[in-house]
């Protein structure tokens, strides 16, 4: 599979922000990423606001509503105007959650699939589908859950690979769900991030969240990243190597200054990676 070409560090590009970002992009940001349902559809000023951003930037889409694990058919005629719209701003990748967010009709949040194997062969039957209609491999998002289903009979991580593997498809990494699901599930963050295929990893999330209890954290993007989420991230890094990593940010959203500030933060990691592997290398 030919990776994408991206990299750096990126910021999710939100509508009011745009104005501040084509008066001056900051130099931390290399990238931009955006949900398509959003942007899919616009006309008149917004079309051509977006589109100032798309002939100087690459851009990621990451998607929210193709609802990869449902039960319901496979929406294609949503992935032919993907593709469209992929092909018309020359959109480097697109991503989708490893979940499903329908069952007739739109349910408005995130689903966790049951960890079974007959849940790997037809999610990734899907998968498979939905990059042949796309004419380009797609990424998988790790995703955050709340109640795992009773009858799974795989564990979280067996059932990330065996989709992976089955579907031949990227891994989109979420290093701040991994992080949420280990507290709220109880396992340890860094040994199940160890245990991905790393050389499936082609894309990064880093994000915020709150906590409702001690033990529960919900996987808002509405907060600040806290520090183990950051040491995550860097662990990834020295397990794996350097991928795009971009700051995802959905809710209570600061200044576009206080986002950059964390920006900044992913692409000095990077630059810190590449400082002590060139020196490994003298």
């Amino acid at each position: 599979m030919n990776r994408p070409q991206l990299d750096g560090a990126g910021l999710g590009l939100r509508r009011e922000h745009m104005l501040p970002l084509m008066a001056e992009v900051p130099d931390a940001i290399d990238f931009f990423e955006i949900s398509p349902e959003n942007y899919i559809d616009l006309g008149g000023k917004k079309a051509r606001d977006f589109r100032w951003f798309t002939e100087r930037f690459p851009f990621v889409a990451h998607g929210l509503s193709l609802s990869i694990g449902a039960p319901d058919p496979l929406d294609e005629a949503f992935l032919l105007r993907i593709k469209d719209f992929m092909t018309e701003h020359q959109i480097r990748l697109y991503t989708e959650h490893l979940s499903y967010c329908t069952g007739q009709g739109h349910l408005y949040d995130l689903f966790p699939m049951p960890f079974t194997e007959e849940a790997v062969h037809y999610v990734a039957a899907r998968i498979r589908r939905a990059q042949d209609i796309l004419e380009r491999h797609i990424a998988i998002e790790n995703a955050s859950y709340y109640a795992a289903s009773p009858i799974s009979d795989l564990d979280e991580l067996d059932f990330i690979r065996a989709v992976i593997e089955e579907a031949d498809c990227w891994l989109h990494l979420d290093v701040n769900n991994i992080y949420v699901n280990s507290v709220n599930h109880h396992y340890d963050a860094e040994q199940f991030l160890r245990g991905l295929p790393g050389e499936r990893i082609v894309y990064c999330h880093v994000a915020g969240h709150d906590h409702d209890r001690p033990d529960l954290i919900i996987d808002s993007h509405g907060q600040p990243v806290i520090d183990p989420v950051w040491q995550l991230l860097e662990t990834a890094y020295e397990q794996f190597g350097l991928f795009p990593t971009l700051l995802e940010r959905d809710f209570n959203i600061p200044p576009l200054a206080e986002l950059v500030k964390e920006v900044e933060h992913i692409a000095d990691l990077q630059e810190q990676w590449l400082a002590r592997n060139l020196k490994k290398s003298a």
